[in-house]
């Protein structure tokens, strides 16, 4: 058994971060830098001070301090955020939870590609909204939590912390999440630097204890306090994020609204700022760093190379080649760089110096004008399989570089080439994939997470904000004397003719996959059709698909022969499942058996334009439920907002449900349907609705009846939401199982045609609701009344009124996430409110 000295793993763990680091910043090859970029990263190279920003969720960070601290001071900045940001809305499709955490992961990535910052997370998960820190600490594993936030310090070597949110309660009280995050990045700051701390991370990482801990502040903060009195920021230190970069052309503020306009599943586009923009900073712990104008986030912290031994060396090396650097021939200031890179391989190890070294063997390679990619034929490779690599290798300068040699993990290329000036080097490589080489799923979601948290058993993951390559490829050059090596993953390249050219990361599969039709299926005392689709990740795949159904379930045929002859076939069976006679809920999942081996996951694509293709491998299950429940009515009409799945979910209880496009919206369309209902935030992201309104509201005058789910106050686009006045808030209850107190029980939303009774909320999941109105028109009936723990009672969850001869139904109960997740006394409710009328 060979055995690593402690200081071996420190180095490799800190080159791996390096390395991952460098990674999670690429949506395709390495990107060549303009002269400016080289100028500015030349700039860089002197400045040794490093800054971890905290909070809880994408898009809580500061992009115009991120982007001042990485491209205006120059410092190593990163982005902690706690949670994924999974218990979010989505306003660009209808993924929701785990899928949207994948989304806003890379939306994140694509902000840091942006404002220079890198990024990493915790394993917390991000539950929904919490009223209050205490109710967070409970429902996150908070020891996990402390130790992913102490093992991205130890790795990431912060000299200061910076938090968007205050660690006191009192002073902001608003997101639960946004407080614990502040409150545990006080704790952190004192754990990080205890070796009695988190011991067993010590094997990788020493201990590292920041100068000092601060409060990004700001004057809008006093809206949360108790106190009315106007804020004196003048004795806080406050830099201008709004200040002009010469070489990038570019304000920072510019910089910060490009970066946040990648929150697009939030719908946080924003407007570029110029000119002077204040960030305030409050001292929370660690050393002073002076009041006012005069104070400095780094005051007394030595951000040169004389902070590490040996390092003054330095300074004139980089000053040289900083001074030198001619726009003309980048090429003249190589050997200044190789000399320094060697300078810094005799350098203590550290997460500063491997940093330093990644960023002058980049410099080395824009100056030499080295660019390199690995490419697939095809996006995937099953396991088991090969994959023809083709790699292609060019070198834009006179300088001389010799490609050594390549490493594709599973196959190693050793003719060594002496590049010419601008000429393409094309290699082809075969190489086979193991049989047990595992699946390209985002780390995190390899294991069911519970509510608070995910489970990553590999500690070298944790932190991290996406999967390393699933086949890393080394390229190993000769610069001049200097030997260097780097990681690239394989991308699959292909032209859009409307866009150009798109890369994809290349994914290990199964050999195949199975999907089922719905992740929901309600019975009564029928028979219903299941549709599976098995698609082949390899060519001439032979196999049988099946159902695993609970116990009482039955299914016909009991398997299909499946016979795939071409790589992404697919294939639809249709089996036949027989419910129980009596009640029943359980799990539906599908198999697919190959040569004896069962494979049970199934394939989503997440395809958006402002983020790289995401691959998920979900297991093939799906809720299935038999349940007593009646209706009226059959047709719906759904005007979709910012999208969800309530359609597909009216679908499974027997409804036809037509989706209305604005020329749809017609007094002469509308009569036929027996009720029409608005998707979530339609009044938010539909700006014709405004001019819909008059005409939906007419419907219901005439008798029909119109179903409004929630929306925002935010960008509200009618001020007339209802046929009586109404006023939206922020007012939610987020503990799904908070009591609900029937207000109005006799009223035919609660009896007719099904029976409402406490167990139809039962087994709700995040929240009850969102958003509830807190003020209305008397003619309206609070039908219940629900509160979270400690607060006072809120009435405004659903709200129905007879208007003519019709009703309307104002409604901020979460059915866009416990109908899609099967609950069935939320389907149960839905039919009554559908009924209304009828």
């Amino acid at each position: 058994m060979i055995k690593y000295s402690k200081q071996w793993l420190l180095a490799l763990v800190l080159l791996m971060m390096c390395i991952n680091v460098k990674a999670q910043s690429l949506a395709g090859p390495r990107p060549q830098m303009n002269a400016a970029e080289i100028k500015l990263a030349l700039k860089k190279l002197q400045v040794t001070g490093t800054a971890l920003y905290l909070a809880a969720h994408p898009d809580d960070e500061n992009t115009r301090l991120i982007s001042y601290l990485s491209k205006g001071r120059l410092l190593r900045t990163a982005y902690l955020a706690l949670t994924r940001g999974d218990g979010g809305q989505n306003l660009i499709g209808t993924e929701v939870r785990e899928l949207l955490g994948v989304i806003r992961t890379q939306e994140l990535l694509a902000a840091r590609r942006t404002d220079g910052g890198q990024q990493f997370f915790t394993r917390a998960n991000d539950f929904g909204y919490s009223k209050n820190a205490q109710e967070t600490q409970q429902i996150w594993d908070k020891n996990q939590v402390l130790a992913d936030m102490v093992w991205v310090v130890r790795k990431f070597q912060p000299d200061v912390i910076v938090t968007r949110f205050s660690h006191n309660e009192f002073t902001l009280g608003n997101h639960g999440h946004h407080v614990a995050s502040a409150m545990f990045a006080t704790e952190v700051f004192t754990l990080a630097g205890d070796p009695t701390k988190f011991p067993e991370q010590l094997k990788y990482v020493k201990p590292w204890k920041p100068k000092r801990i601060a409060w990004n502040s700001y004057r809008q903060y006093r809206r949360f306090t108790r106190s009315k009195g106007k804020v004196d920021m003048s004795k806080y230190p406050r830099v201008d994020a709004g200040a002009y970069n010469v070489l990038l052309g570019k304000g920072y503020g510019e910089i910060a609204a490009e970066s946040r306009s990648m929150h697009r599943s939030q719908g946080f586009g924003s407007r570029k700022g110029r000119g002077q923009q204040i960030e305030y900073l409050e001292l929370v712990d660690g050393t002073n760093m002076g009041d006012g104008k005069d104070g400095d986030l780094f005051a007394g912290i030595d951000i040169t190379w004389n902070r590490v031994k040996g390092g003054k060396k330095l300074i004139p090396v980089l000053e040289k080649a900083y001074k030198e650097f001619d726009i003309e021939n980048p090429t003249k200031i190589i050997p200044h760089l190789i000399k320094a890179y060697k300078m810094m391989q005799t350098l203590p190890k550290s997460a500063l110096v491997m940093a330093k070294l990644e960023e002058t063997k980049n410099l080395i390679f824009q100056c030499a004008g080295v660019w390199y990619e690995a490419l697939s034929p095809a996006y995937s490779v099953a396991s088991g399989n090969d994959v023809n690599l083709s790699i292609q290798v060019i070198k834009r300068s006179n300088y001389p570089v010799t490609l050594e040699s390549i490493d594709a993990t599973y196959k190693k290329y050793t003719e060594a080439k002496t590049l010419k000036n601008n000429k393409l080097e094309r290699i082809a490589m075969n190489i086979a994939i193991p049989a047990d080489a595992q699946n390209s799923q985002p780390y995190w979601l390899q294991e069911r997470p519970d509510k608070g948290m995910f489970k990553v058993r590999d500690q070298n993951l944790i932190g991290l904000p996406e999967n390393k390559p699933a086949i890393p490829v080394t390229f190993t050059f000769k610069v001049g004397d200097l030997t260097l090596t780097d990681v690239a993953p394989i991308f699959h390249k292909w032209v859009i003719p409307q866009y150009g050219e798109r890369y994809r990361t290349l994914e290990i599969t199964p050999p195949a996959t199975v999907n089922i039709a719905d992740p929901v299926y309600l019975f009564t005392n029928e028979a219903q059709k299941v549709d599976v689709v098995v698609k082949a990740m390899q060519a001439n795949m032979q196999g049988k698909v099946s159902l695993n159904l609970p116990q009482g379930w039955k299914s016909k045929p009991a398997t299909f022969d499946v016979n795939l002859k071409e790589r992404y076939q697919e294939q639809k069976f249709s089996f036949e499942v027989i419910p129980p006679r009596g009640a029943s809920e359980g799990t539906l999942k599908a198999v697919v058996e190959i040569a004896g081996k069962k494979y049970m996951r199934g394939l989503v694509t997440i395809d958006y334009k402002h983020i790289p293709i995401q691959t998920i491998f979900p297991m093939a299950e799906a809720k299935i439920t038999k349940l007593q429940l009646d209706k009226k009515g059959n047709l719906i009409g759904y005007i979709m907002g910012a999208g969800d799945k309530v359609p597909e979910s009216l679908r499974q209880i027997g409804y036809r449900v037509d989706l209305l496009k604005d020329e749809d919206i017609t007094a002469g369309n509308l009569k036929k349907y027996d009720a029409v209902m608005v998707g979530i935030r339609a009044y938010n992201t539909n700006p014709r609705m405004k001019f819909h309104q008059n005409t939906l509201l007419e419907y219901v005058k005439n008798g029909g009846n119109m179903v409004v789910q929630y929306n925002t106050s935010r960008r509200i686009r009618t001020k007339n939401l209802g046929p009586y006045p109404l006023t939206l808030s922020r007012d939610r209850v987020t503990v799904e199982e908070a009591k609900m107190e029937f207000l109005k029980p006799a009223h035919p939303v609660l009896n007719k045609p099904n029976k409402i009774t406490q167990a139809d909320f039962n087994n709700w999941v995040q929240e009850r609701g969102l958003y509830f109105p807190n003020k209305w028109d008397d003619k309206y009936e609070a039908i219940f009344s629900c509160k979270d723990p400690g607060e006072t009672a809120k009435k405004g969850s659903l709200l129905v009124t007879k208007y003519g001869k019709g009703y309307y139904v104002y409604t901020g109960l979460s059915f866009f996430r416990e109908l899609p997740a099967g609950v069935s006394g939320a389907y149960r409710l839905m039919a009554n409110i559908l009924s209304l009328g009828k």
